[in-house]
């Protein structure tokens, strides 16, 4: 199995979206990922436990058994161009697919988890959304690529205070047809 195809899975992406920036125990991650069974969710922590992808941060005896807390290896869970080379449309479909139907339902759940009496005030959530058409050379690209990467990658560490919130960011950088 590619590292593609064992992250870009619906179950294991959304396991390792709930793990990224955190660290939790599978029964913790039952709680969050409610709608998954605990069997099948166990199994898809193991599968990315043995395929590098998570991490053991802890264990603690628990009534008789070891009770794993578990992290994401940051490096292991993104896909580079190694990952996607050789890959057909379809098959970059497929996995766009997956990618775009885990953000889709996050979305879902922030926004019915925002919505009040009023509806959802997406300025208070900072909830955006938008579609930015840029006229840029392959170097242009690469530039705003690695400014991005730098501007995230000052914050990517920041720990769970008091006053901040876990937020989502997805990006999709596509060439006009």
């Amino acid at each position: 199995m590619t590292k593609a195809d064992l992250l870009l899975h619906p179950v294991r992406l959304r396991v390792v979206q709930a793990l990224l920036g955190r660290e939790m125990t599978p029964q913790q991650l039952v709680e969050v990922l409610g709608d998954v069974p605990q069997a099948t969710l166990y199994r898809h922590v193991a599968k990315l436990a043995d395929g590098g992808m998570l991490t053991v941060v802890s264990e603690r005896p628990v009534r008789g058994v070891t009770e794993r807390t578990y992290g994401v290896v940051r490096d292991a869970v993104s896909l580079g161009p190694d990952d996607l080379a050789g890959l057909s449309a379809r098959d970059h479909a497929q996995r766009f697919h997956v990618f775009a139907a885990t953000m889709l339902a996050s979305f879902g759940r922030a926004v019915e988890a925002a919505e009040g009496p009023d509806g959802v005030d997406a300025v208070a959530e900072r909830i955006g959304y938008r579609v930015a058409p840029l006229w840029l050379t392959d170097d242009e690209v690469d530039a705003v690529l690695e400014e991005l990467r730098a501007v995230v990658g000052r914050v990517l560490d920041n720990d769970p205070t008091a006053g901040r919130r876990r937020r989502l960011l997805y990006t999709v950088l596509l060439p006009d047809a």
